[in-house]
This record gives structure tokens, C-alpha cells and sequence, in this order.
């Protein structure tokens, strides 16, 4: 039997949320280029009681604070200033913040949900990825990174149950990194 890494609250686990298109599109124009109420309904459940980490794109297209989670932010801009939000200059500040924040709320783990530069910037240590793939083709101006099969090895795959406003069928996967304790030594978990 293979040894699990350990659940610590010292060191929550980072968890990235996207729905990603067939074609590697995540958003347009600042927006989801779909309607998937299935989807955000599952997203709610997946992060609510969890601090949620995104930029200030991904937060401006949201337009709130998502209720029952705490939101970090991450910008450039050092003037950013919302209510009920954290603002950071960087995705290592925002780890941090949200990692003392799991640690309070007594949860495992970080969630990262978006946008196409965290999400590259995270991909190199993050622990598991829960992945919507939305199956259609949209034209978009923000992408996913590739999910490389040699570093992560998908453990689940459900077909979503589209709904009346939903755009498209979707499958929701969720992948492990094959080596998680690699990714734990390389960032020290998320402090």
C-alpha cells in the first residue's frame, strides 16, 4: 500500500478550479465565454468555507466577494482597494494570507480559481487540480496551461448533469500530481 502525504494545517494543500474549453479557452472579453449554472453551483460547493485565491481580472468578472470564503486578490495595482477582499501584490503573499486563513478555518487547502497567470504561475506547485472541461470551442483571449500527463495523473472523471442554462455538456476531472510530495518540497507547502 502506497504512504499518503500526510493532511497537515501547517501546510495546506493548493487546489486548482478552472473550467477549461475543449480548445484550452478559459475566458473572453473578461467573462466566461459560457453559461454553466451546473458548473458554478459545483464550483460554490467545492470552495465555500475555503479561502480562494484569484487575480484581479478573475475578481472584477466575479464583481463581489464570494460569501462564506475569504477572497485574496492578487494585483499590481497597490492602490486596489475592495470591501470585503484582500488585496496582495503577488500569488506568494496571496499563499500565504490564505494559508493562515485555512489554518484558522480549520480546512486543508487553498483554492486557486483563476486567471490564466496565476494559473501558470501555480501549476509548478499546486497539489491537485479539479478541472470543468466544457465541451465546445469558444473563441477566447485567455487560455489554460497544458496539463502535462507526465507530471499529473487524473483520479476522477464524472460527467456533469447539464441543466437548462447550461451552454454545454461538461465532464468534471480531478488530477493528482504524480509525485505530490515533489510539489510539497518544492514550494515547503503553502505556508
Amino acid at each position: 500500500m502506497r504512504a499518503e502525504r500526510p493532511t497537515s494545517l501547517a501546510r495546506p494543500h493548493l487546489v486548482v478550479v478552472a473550467a477549461v474549453a475543449d480548445n484550452g479557452v478559459i475566458g473572453r472579453d473578461g467573462t466566461l465565454p459560457w453559461r454553466l449554472r451546473s458548473d458554478l453551483r459545483h464550483f460554490r460547493a467545492l470552495t465555500l468555507g475555503h479561502p480562494v485565491v484569484m487575480g484581479r481580472k478573475t475578481f472584477a468578472s466575479i464583481g463581489r466577494p464570494l460569501p462564506g470564503r475569504t477572497t485574496v486578490v492578487v494585483t499590481r495595482d497597490r492602490g486596489f482597494v475592495a470591501p470585503g477582499v484582500v488585496a496582495v501584490p503577488d500569488l506568494g503573499a496571496a499563499l500565504a494570507v490564505a494559508a493562515a486563513d485555512a489554518r484558522r478555518r480549520g480546512v486543508d487547502a487553498v483554492m486557486l480559481a483563476g486567471g490564466g497567470m496565476l494559473y501558470a504561475e501555480a501549476m509548478a506547485f499546486a497539489d491537485r487540480l479539479v478541472i470543468t472541461r466544457v465541451h465546445a470551442a469558444p473563441a477566447g483571449d485567455v487560455g489554460f496551461p497544458p496539463i502535462d500527463p507526465a507530471v499529473w495523473r487524473e483520479v476522477e472523471r464524472v460527467p456533469g448533469t447539464p441543466g437548462p442554462d447550461d451552454d454545454a455538456p461538461f465532464t468534471i476531472c480531478r488530477y493528482e500530481r504524480a509525485d505530490t510530495a515533489a510539489a510539497s518540497d518544492r514550494r515547503g507547502g503553502v505556508r
